[in-house]
């Protein structure tokens, strides 16, 4: 019999979005390449900007929630790129590849019912794997935000 964990799947459906606001994919589709370094007039970041901090931030909490000897980057500069536009097209891509792969294997973690989802990391300060997963989930859905509001602004939003 499979085994039925209704807080596990609430979760992995809360870090999947799209009840309550875009998707990442929705959100990242309709921005194109060539206006990724763009910041819109008003805006604090470019697409680019968000797409890296997002994926370095899920990043840093994955690799906390597997090792005691993980170390975060720097803060605030580890968290952001150095450039509001990609090298290229490539790192672009390779981005939103990792942002996936990560998304991925965080989301193997929450579905794994031998992963305990309220035991606190002995090398932590009191996080939790479920803290850990409302963390990423609320940080993503922030930026997300951030993401259709820049597409708005560039005129590339399509709902």
């Amino acid at each position: 019999m499979p085994h039925h964990d209704p807080l596990r799947e609430h979760l992995v459906q809360l870090l999947e979005g799209g009840h309550a606001h875009a998707t990442f994919d929705q959100a990242t589709r309709s921005l194109p390449f060539s206006r990724a370094g763009e910041r819109p007039s008003g805006a604090p970041h470019s697409a680019w900007e968000l797409l890296e901090h997002m994926r370095i931030a899920q990043n840093d909490i994955l690799r906390f929630c597997q090792s005691a000897d993980y170390k975060s980057p720097d803060w605030p500069s580890g968290y952001w790129p150095a450039s509001p536009a990609p090298e290229g097209e490539a790192q672009w891509r390779a981005s939103l590849r990792a942002f996936h792969d990560d998304l991925a294997e965080f989301l193997a973690m929450v579905r794994d019912p031998a992963a305990d989802l309220y035991r606190k990391f002995p090398w932590g300060d009191g996080q939790t794997l479920l803290r850990e997963a409302l963390l990423i989930a609320d940080h993503n859905s922030y930026h997300l935000g951030q993401l259709v509001l820049v597409g708005r602004l560039l005129g590339t939003w399509r709902e």
